[in-house]
């Protein structure tokens, strides 16, 4: 395992064992939506602000810029859908880990939903990667929901739970999920699993405070960090709210005085 562990050290703080990591794999789903249009200049503004790594699919590790290897992290996304499918829940592969590694990634991401038509493909592909990232020392991280027909509620403590545990059972050596809205719940969701949890962003909130409150209580209830895309990237000061997760998330300091301190 010391490619995997090599491999974290890039993207998890030795010190502290947490992160900051910025997704920007939108592009796929979304189009270029605001805040990727130029990746380059976002991604040089992430480590301005002192992100711990960025989640970009394949083609647009060249465009990425010499931040990326240099002063972050470099995660590869390799499953995907569109916003135009008739169903946007059911992620195909569309890269190899093997494609990752000759990218030069410190680490693999493949997102999975629970609770869909097709969720037994999703669960087939993500045991497969999980075992050839074993294969080539590969950190894996699993973007896992509950997402589908059969699911109640995205935020649901049950089901979150089940995502994170299906994670770890699968092989991911960390996975990102949703926060299920109050500590005492997502406490529940850390101790259910033994690999490091990290929190989702989801849409864009309505003000700082909202975000930087989710992730203060996810770091409480013992998330090691976050992966958080839209409310970063499209955000209008990028290098100063990436500073203020920063803060929260290794400093502890409260969300009321992160932002521009």
């Amino acid at each position: 395992m010391t490619g995997k562990t090599i491999r974290m050290r890039r993207i998890f703080d030795q010190g502290t064992g947490k992160t900051v990591i910025v997704p920007m794999d939108h592009g796929i789903s979304l189009g270029p939506v605001k805040g990727i249009e130029d990746i380059r200049s976002t991604v040089d503004k992430l480590a301005e602000g002192g992100a711990s790594a960025i989640v970009i699919h394949k083609g647009l590790v060249p465009f990425a810029g010499p931040s990326v290897g240099s002063r972050l992290g470099l995660i590869v996304h390799i499953s995907a859908s569109t916003s135009m499918s008739p169903d946007p829940n059911l992620k195909v592969l569309v890269a190899r880990a093997d494609d990752a590694a000759a990218l030069g990634a410190d680490a693999v991401s493949i997102h999975c939903n629970l609770g869909g038509d097709d969720e037994d493909r999703m669960v087939a592909d993500f045991g497969s990667v999980a075992d050839r990232c074993r294969e080539l020392g590969m950190p894996l991280l699993a973007m896992c929901y509950p997402r589908g027909k059969n699911v109640k509620s995205a935020f649901d403590v049950e089901a979150v739970k089940h995502c994170a545990r299906l994670s770890a059972e699968l092989g991911a050596d960390v996975v990102k999920t949703s926060y299920t809205g109050s500590i005492d719940t997502f406490k529940q969701v850390v101790k259910g699993t033994p690999i490091p949890v990290v929190i989702a962003g989801g849409p864009k909130m309505g003000s700082d405070a909202e975000l930087l409150t989710m992730v203060s209580e996810a770091m409480t209830a013992g998330a090691k960090g976050v992966s958080i895309g839209r409310n970063v990237f499209q955000h209008d000061d990028v290098v100063g709210i990436t500073k203020a997760i920063r803060k929260v998330v290794f400093d502890g300091m409260p969300p009321g005085e992160a932002y521009r301190r």
